[in-house]
């Protein structure tokens, strides 16, 4: 039988050992639960003096830090509807990865043309400029993404230096794009390729005539030493269309020597792939983190 003496000093060793741990795994807790708090919601920022909320954006943003980078997210809608609020699990899973999200609401047809809303989405992308750092963001640090319509507004954003140049927004800043779904990259390929309903949709979208279907395709922008970003591509495995327009804008990339990764997104809808990002062990989504862990380095 141990001495009393012994046993007392095992047991405070083991107490001390336990006190440690439980010290470590507190720190950590806390080091986790930093990011993991409900994000700090700002909504209905005008980005214009028109205050209209059509021209409007939510933030949200880590409770905590600073220099966070930024996900830009542009909602999709056919380019005729679609509403900035309609994240579903995005916010709290960027935020909790240490990102702030900025969800930006744009003007649609037949109110207004593509070009229009590229205006608008340039402006948005101005305030970001000028105020995420109010909301711990670092604003030399930026993700675009977008979702069906909004992946082809995202691409021709990053593609298409015009609209930003014109915002005063430099394209440096542009650390990555991700454009989920949508089979308008290359506008007369996708017309020409495939004779069905949406030829006629895309018409109205975006001219009848070549030359203007070519100047709203990001595809006809992609140039070297433009500062264009690096590419993940999301697509629906089942959708022809959206794969074959990920792959070709991929190797347009690829020929201009920029980086870009085509993912297809397997048992995933047109709905789905958007409405699941953010969720754990969602298969696109751990693409996602792979590819901002890439692009936007933690220092």
């Amino acid at each position: 039988m141990k001495h009393l003496r012994e046993v007392i000093h095992d047991s405070l060793s083991h107490s001390l050992r336990f006190s440690g741990l439980m010290r470590f795994f507190l720190a950590l807790l806390f080091a986790v639960s930093t990011f993991a708090a409900e994000p700090v919601v700002t909504r209905d920022v005008f980005y214009t003096d028109a205050k209209d909320k059509l021209q409007s954006l939510d933030v949200h943003a880590p409770a905590q830090g600073e220099k966070h980078p930024v996900i830009v997210w542009i909602h999709g809608g056919g380019w005729k509807a679609g509403d900035k609020g309609s994240l579903q699990k995005k916010p709290k899973a960027l935020v909790e990865k240490g990102f702030v999200l900025v969800s930006l609401n744009y003007r649609f047809m037949p109110a207004v043309t593509v070009k229009d809303m590229m205006g608008d989405l340039a402006k948005g992308m101005r305030w970001v400029r000028e105020h995420v750092a109010e909301h711990r963001g670092d604003s030399e640090r930026i993700v675009v993404m977008g979702h069906s319509a909004g992946a082809h507004l995202a691409a021709l954003l990053c593609t298409d230096d015009r609209y930003l140049k014109a915002a005063g927004v430099p394209m440096n800043c542009l650390k990555g794009c991700v454009p989920l779904d949508v089979s308008a990259y290359d506008i007369p390929k996708r017309i020409q390729d495939v004779d069905d309903g949406i030829s006629s949709t895309f018409k109205t979208v975006f001219g009848k005539d070549e030359a203007s279907q070519r100047e709203l395709s990001p595809a006809f922008h992609i140039a070297k030493d433009k500062h264009i970003p690096p590419f993940l591509i999301l697509h629906v495995a089942s959708r022809e269309d959206t794969k074959a327009q990920a792959h070709w804008l991929a190797g347009k990339l690829a020929e201009a020597s920029i980086a870009a990764r085509v993912v297809a997104a397997e048992g995933k809808t047109h709905g789905t792939i958007s409405t699941d990002l953010g969720g754990t062990d969602d298969p696109p989504t751990l693409e996602l983190w792979k590819f901002l862990n890439e692009v936007t380095p933690r220092s």
